[in-house]
């Protein structure tokens, strides 16, 4: 290692270690009826941030593809004996922010409110009803089940959501990671209120959630918090883990769209949350895709080519592998063009290794970077949920930038040879068949 290199680290690592000394302090145990709870407190705002988590994503929708979907989304429309306008209402009245959503691995609800018991008390019950006691009244039911099937035909008009659909469904053709999270009109049309009712008794149980408080209280309040949400469900059992996943073979997939641009996607199933390799696969990914404007795959094919206005890559990691994926838009005329300079520059990223300078700069970047991402209480309480969802270390905020730091040119040639075989690449392009048709 040279004296410049050295330097460098040497700084990386007081950085690093100056960070983690200012990471939140994350506390953990589990309630009564077995949810696990991680907590940070937080006094420089009155603020409570309340995030649950639960493995009932749409890898568990089964036959019924949407079904997560359509149930998560139904868990503010009414609660208990409050039907959806009246909860509506009565939730406005507290001035607290209700979230819902759900991916492949997980769903979550969350809740912002102030931290005055007169604000919070009121926001929590509500809060409580919404994860336990949902009405899933049929009138609600077939409002969402309509206003889905209104999303699912903007998305067939959509390339970009063509091709991530036909992407999944490429990569995970025997896995649930391959089913669309949305549905398919077919599949929304059968869903009953019968299946989303037992979907909701299966997976929201307090064995299969994980409850992130962030806020301004103590840990005997945290405690009491945790507990009432968490009796607000039933004990249930924790969701299965998923079963592992089957790396595709490849090829490419084309997808006929009348337009002038085409979308392509490239990539292969990459790597699971808690990876061995993943630190260097992160580093390496941010010098090659994820580090916009000053990326390698942006200098290639915008800056040197200009092929496409922007182009990216990116590793999602999930419980089990999730995919690695690289994607960009360009003019038809130039299609064939910008997939050799995409392919050939990740190939030879994978063979030669990357350029230590890259990997330096890519190292500041998200070391730099990483206290924007945990500035908020939303953001922490993101975080340490996703760290109890997936299992990750409770000292994980602390030790990311030592980890990021610590990793070498050679480290993040070793993994990308390993794990990214481009060979086996799967490619999808939506766009005209013929580069030169009409649109």
């Amino acid at each position: 290692m040279n004296r410049a290199a050295h330097l460098l680290l040497t700084v990386g690592l007081l950085l690093a270690s100056a960070m983690a000394a200012a990471a939140p302090r994350i506390e953990h145990w589990q309630t009564a009826n077995g949810a696990r709870v991680y907590f940070v407190a937080a006094d420089e705002n009155p603020m409570l941030d309340v995030r649950v988590v639960f493995a009932a994503g749409s890898a568990r929708d089964g036959e019924h593809a949407g079904l997560a979907s359509l149930t998560n989304g139904l868990m503010n429309e009414g609660a208990g004996e409050f039907d959806a306008d009246a909860f509506s209402e009565r939730l406005g009245a507290t001035g607290a922010m209700f979230g819902l959503g759900a991916e492949r691995d997980m769903a979550f609800a969350s809740l912002r409110t102030l931290s005055e018991p007169r604000y919070a008390t009121h926001a929590l019950e509500l809060f409580a009803l919404a994860l336990g006691k949902p009405r899933f009244d049929e009138s609600a039911v077939q409002r969402d089940k309509a206003r889905t099937l209104v999303g699912l035909k903007h998305r067939q008009q959509s390339p970009d959501a063509l091709a991530e659909e036909t992407f999944y469904a490429s990569l995970y053709p025997r896995h649930p990671y391959g089913t669309p999270p949305d549905g398919t009109p077919a599949s929304i049309a059968a869903i009953d209120r019968a299946a989303i009712v037992a979907f909701h008794q299966r997976y929201y149980v307090a064995r299969n959630a994980v409850i992130a408080v962030v806020g301004a209280l103590d840990r005997a309040g945290a405690e009491a918090l945790a507990e009432r949400l968490s009796q607000a469900l039933p004990a249930g059992e924790a969701a299965p883990p998923l079963p592992a996943v089957t790396p595709a073979e490849g090829g490419l997939h084309h997808v006929d769209f009348p337009s002038i641009q085409s979308h392509v996607m490239l990539g292969l199933t990459g790597m699971r949350r808690g990876d061995p390799d993943y630190f260097p696969l992160l580093v390496g990914n941010h010098a090659l895709g994820g580090n916009g404007l000053v990326s390698i795959l942006f200098e290639e094919v915008r800056n040197k080519r200009g092929l496409s206005y922007s182009v990216s890559s990116a590793f999602v990691a999930m419980s089990e592998a999730g995919p690695f994926v690289a994607s960009l838009m360009t003019d038809r005329k130039q299609q064939d063009e910008a997939l050799d300079v995409l392919r050939t520059t990740i190939t030879q990223f994978v063979y030669d290794g990357p350029p230590p300078a890259a990997i330096d700069a890519a190292k500041r970047n998200l070391i730099d970077g990483f206290p924007l991402r945990v500035a908020s209480n939303r953001q922490i309480a993101e975080y340490i949920a996703m760290l109890g969802f997936y299992g990750l270390p409770l000292d994980y905020l602390e030790t990311f930038p030592a980890q990021v730091a610590a990793v070498t040119p050679d480290a993040v040639k070793d993994a990308f040879a390993r794990r990214l075989p481009p060979e086996r690449l799967t490619t999808v392009v939506v766009g005209r068949a013929k580069a030169d048709a009409a649109p």
